[in-house]
């Protein structure tokens, strides 16, 4: 969507210096694994992070005690870290990198992704935070150095609200139909009016991270098309959050202009995933043919998997984040999540939901309850393609998690089966701007999402400007979050310690000593078919040793995998 009508700034960013034409987010598709990758330069597979919903196996006391925690929360991520051995990823951050060296560091933007790049460090002595927890009860620290800048530039130390923005409306009642940008400027002005002018006193390089919450925040929010596929997260609003998020660029490039800094700042543009429209239609699913009070008629309530999962093998249902409350007959799961058993204590199952995609963990490890699972989710017309871990066999119509890089050395608990939601498009000439994908989420069908496996989703912006970058240049070499991170070690010179073996590689292509493009090779796996005939296939590209995935799921079922029957 960034073009010279919607975000000019962008849009002459690209042009000026490299853009990358061949872009890949890491699935699953959402927002804090690929923030770990982008900070670490590791798979998902290494850093744990595997959703912004996992299961953590410990009820963690920031998320309530919920054994589901969202990972987008300060106070959560600290717990996490503290039960994984003081950190959760298992992987140094590019941040924490920098700041070992010396050089100045700051974060600053939506809450979760923003501390994940320096999430260890919570003094706010060493790295700068600021988020929208910031002068609130459990945020990050403000050292007093950076107290004094704000009070010099006239900055209030509590970042504000999102306001209307953050209303995501009802089954009945419209969502936003606003920008987010109160909270977006003030972000700006902290980094452009007390950051950037203190690390220029300070004479030392620095790494700044500005994670822009629009337009992700506003496309999922907005009330442009309740109800409707079309335009879903084509409409006005959020073609104005992301005005707003080229807005913000815009005010950063002209700061580092002013202090002097444009000549020796490296820029690297990038969307952490893309985004589609939501659709909650299901001809199959038990849940959808129940009634619920905010849930309109026949279409599926939050929880829908969960709810499927636990009627066909006969086990309770419980809320993890409603203090492991039953679920009823006409209730779903207040955030989606389940767990399935007798006991909430000691689950059987347990259904991380995060969007276009869930995760299914099998505490006990019992293959023959995965084997029926996979038989229950593959008879879903909402599904489209399975992931098991290599470990619980390889049943039919399904592909290891080793083969889209969910197995590695990842500290966090592994999920059984990463289950992909069907994805289509309503029609436009580039399809992967107007998907839609099936989605376990509370928003409302016709708002935005992601995290499926859909070109529409694994596709992302990526750009890169500045004095060690090519000039002019269309990178069509296969890229991803993960490059992000080993690029920027590389451009510092730093050294971060090293553990899995799932990394992204250094963009040499795209920088002024350029070299010879390496060779790519185009690689399709596919599955055995199931009883049904259901095959699980991935498109991936491969460069050496690191691994680009397109599109993957039941062909015809996902966006950007083409039905092989027709080709379609």
């Amino acid at each position: 969507m960034v073009n010279e009508a919607t975000a000019p700034t962008m849009a002459s960013l690209l042009k000026r210096g490299v853009n990358f034409s061949n872009t890949h987010s890491l699935f699953p598709t959402f927002t804090t694994p690929n923030a770990s990758a982008m900070a670490t330069g590791h798979m998902l597979g290494d850093t744990g992070d595997f959703s912004n919903t996992i299961y953590s196996g410990f009820q963690v006391p920031g998320a309530g005690d919920s054994l589901t925690p969202f990972l987008e929360s300060d106070p959560v991520l600290g717990d996490v870290d503290e039960h994984f051995s003081g950190d959760y990823l298992n992987e140094e951050t590019i941040l924490m990198a920098a700041r070992m060296k010396g050089i100045s560091t700051a974060t600053i933007g939506k809450l979760g992704p923003a501390l994940i790049f320096d999430h260890t460090e919570r003094t706010g002595q060493q790295t700068v935070v600021v988020d929208d927890m910031t002068g609130r009860d459990g945020a990050i620290p403000l050292s007093d150095a950076l107290q004094q800048a704000l009070a010099s530039a006239k900055l209030p130390i509590q970042t504000p609200t999102r306001g209307p923005n953050g209303q995501a409306g009802t089954n009945l009642t419209p969502g936003t139909l606003a920008a987010n940008v109160v909270q977006q400027a003030y972000f700006t002005d902290v980094t452009t009016k007390a950051v950037l002018p203190m690390f220029k006193a300070k004479g030392r390089p620095f790494v700044l991270v500005f994670w822009s919450r629009d337009p992700d925040g506003t496309q999922h929010n907005q009330g442009d098309s309740l109800g409707r596929t079309v335009p879903g997260i084509n409409g006005p609003t959020s073609l104005a959050s992301i005005r707003n998020a080229d807005d913000n660029l815009a005010s950063i490039l002209a700061a580092l202009k002013e202090l002097g800094l444009e000549a020796s700042t490296n820029i690297i543009l990038a969307s952490d995933h893309g985004f589609s429209t939501i659709s909650k239609e299901s001809g199959t699913s038990w849940a959808a043919s129940r009634s619920y009070k905010d849930v309109s008629p026949n279409l599926l309530p939050p929880g829908f998997l969960a709810i499927d999962l636990a009627h066909a093998t006969g086990l309770k249902l419980f809320d993890p984040d409603a203090k492991s409350t039953e679920i009823e007959d006409g209730a779903h799961p207040s955030r989606a999540n389940g767990l399935i058993g007798n006991d909430p204590q000691h689950p059987d199952i347990v259904v991380a939901a995060n969007g276009g995609s869930d995760l299914v963990y099998l505490p006990t490890g019992d293959k023959a309850l995965a084997a029926k699972l996979v038989n229950v989710l593959s008879a879903q017309d909402y599904v489209s393609g399975l992931f098991v871990d290599d470990s619980l066999g390889a049943p039919d119509g399904t592909l290891p998690l080793s083969a889209i890089a969910l197995k590695g050395t990842a500290l966090t608990p592994m999920p059984a089966i990463a289950v992909n939601f069907r994805s289509y498009a309503t029609g436009c000439h580039d399809v992967t701007t107007c998907g839609v994908e099936l989605a376990d989420t509370g928003l409302q069908q016709g708002q935005g999402m992601h995290g499926s496996f859909s070109r529409a989703d694994t596709r992302n912006i990526m750009g890169a400007v500045g004095p060690d970058f090519r000039e002019h240049y269309v990178d069509d070499l296969p890229a991803s979050n993960a490059d992000i991170g080993k690029t920027i070690v590389s451009l510092m010179k730093l050294k971060p310690l090293s553990r899995g073996k799932l990394i992204g590689r250094v963009l040499t292509e795209a920088t002024r000593q350029g070299g010879k493009p390496p060779a790519v090779k185009h690689i399709t796996i596919r599955s055995k078919p199931d009883a049904a005939g259901h095959v699980t296939v991935v498109l991936s590209q491969r460069i050496g040793d690191t691994r680009y995935f397109d599109a993957a799921g039941y062909p015809g079922r996902t966006l950007g995998l083409p039905n092989e029957k027709n080709g379609n």
